[in-house]
């Protein structure tokens, strides 16, 4: 197989579930969130799905819990959109890259003012 294949899918995978979020999802919980990245396996059998919630807003555990609750109308739906031979199982997890990003800019503007004394 080749080792293009996992990335391929993966991102067939994406936009396919970005489509379904846009326009087949009535959750309150699922309408605010992003995929932002999504990884298969190398046998193409499971894919970890990242989100975020859009504007940093929304309870993490709810929206992991209301995926998972969704799980599999969204493999149905993922089956019937992509043909695949077999629809890999979703595995979702919170993307906290952003938080991250944001929290480490803020860190380096107040070192920056001079907010942070060195100890």
């Amino acid at each position: 197989m080749s080792h293009n294949r996992p990335r391929r899918v993966a991102e067939l995978v994406h936009g396919e579930l970005a489509r379904i979020f846009r326009e087949e999802i009535s959750d309150p919980r699922l309408m605010a969130i992003s995929i932002t990245s999504v990884w298969m396996t190398a046998d193409l059998r499971a894919a970890r799905v990242m989100v975020a919630p859009m504007g940093g807003r929304g309870d993490r555990e709810q929206i992991v819990a209301a995926l998972e609750k969704a799980r599999g109308y969204l493999r149905r739906n993922l089956g019937r959109g992509l043909r695949l031979r077999h629809v890999p199982d979703l595995q979702f997890m919170i993307d906290d890259d952003l938080d991250k990003a944001i929290s480490m800019t803020a860190l380096l503007q107040r070192m920056e003012s001079g907010e942070l004394n060195e100890e």
